[in-house]
């Protein structure tokens, strides 16, 4: 068995999917589907374990179909697909079909963001967290380290409700664990300020790159890694939005709908008084071809605008 060390230094998707293997080995009514994607860590599954493997090829909406049956029949259900292929392309078979009858199948959507920012305009993932929102009984996982990736398996497997899994590729640094454990649902990264920024997924890493930043002008900024999107943990509006003055909510999502509109909505519905700033992937169609860093430059979201945007905060609000 791996160790937190060792997981830490995986892909993460490497991390999932060794997870995933991990405890469909100790229990056979757990089943694989994928769209006809591969991932390096899967070859082991399909290998060992075939019977409890399915490639439903390119037909995002039978698998779910599908996936619902064999959850009908027992079975605890993995699909794996492009983000906006498995959410987007499926919502209506996952509405009614997965959360009607809440139903234990995870929908595992790799390509957050626009880490597929070469293959263009319909593989963008950024749209999906606003989408699957709006589904009551989903619960949405978007984790931002190796570590997180590999516990979003077992959160799925423990609660066997219907879940969205949005998947990164990569190798990110390490985040920690959380205080207690990956079922709190978001950690606390860097201490409590009062300035702080809220993220998740991808950004978080690049999130931390500014609060260091600023730690190295001898300004400290709080960072929070929300990786339990929906539901947003009932601690979150005590232990973070109601100790800051400012909060920043950063993510690879459409401004419209995300992470940053949830935080909004807690501050609305507990009369907070913080100041809430969203910076995310800009409302509009992106019908253009390039690197998600070059998405990123674009979009204001890499490191550098990141910093100018706290900047000029910090700037108007000086002791």
């Amino acid at each position: 068995m791996k160790t937190d060390q060792d997981i830490s230094s995986l892909d993460m998707r490497d991390a999932f999917f060794d997870k995933v293997y991990e405890i469909a080995s100790s229990d056979k009514d757990v089943v694989f589907l994928t769209d006809d994607m591969d991932a390096y860590s899967l070859r082991k599954f399909k290998a060992d374990m075939p019977e409890q493997f399915i490639n439903i090829g390119v037909a995002e909406q039978n698998m779910i179909n599908v996936s619902a049956g064999l959850a009908m029949a027992g079975k605890i259900v993995f699909t794996y697909g492009i983000a906006p292929f498995v959410t987007m392309r499926c919502f209506e078979q996952i509405k009614v079909n997965l959360c009607s009858m809440n139903l234990g199948v995870a929908i595992v959507g790799v390509g957050a963001g626009f880490s597929f920012g070469f293959d263009g305009p319909t593989h963008h993932g950024i749209h999906d967290l606003s989408v699957m929102r709006t589904l009551p009984e989903i619960t949405i996982l978007n984790p931002s380290d190796a570590l997180s990736a590999s516990a979003s398996a077992e959160i799925f497997y423990e609660t066997k409700t219907p879940t969205y899994i949005r998947l990164d590729k990569g190798t990110y640094p390490s985040l920690g664990e959380p205080t207690n454990s990956f079922f709190d649902g978001f950690r606390i990264v860097k201490p409590l300020q009062k300035v702080n920024i809220v993220t998740t997924g991808f950004m978080t890493s690049k999130s931390l790159e500014v609060v260091q930043f600023f730690e190295s002008k001898g300004v400290k900024i709080g960072l929070i890694d929300v990786y339990r999107i929906k539901p947003i943990p009932y601690e979150f509006a005590d232990e973070v939005l109601n100790k800051s003055q400012k909060v920043f909510v950063i993510e690879e999502n459409s401004v419209n709908g995300g992470l940053g509109t949830e935080v909004i909505e807690i501050a609305a519905k507990e009369n907070s008084d913080t100041a809430i700033t969203k910076l995310g992937v800009e409302d509009k169609q992106f019908i253009s071809y390039g690197s998600r860093e070059w998405f990123h430059l674009s979009s204001n979201l890499d490191v550098h605008s990141l910093c100018n945007s706290v900047q000029k905060y910090l700037n108007m609000n000086r002791d």
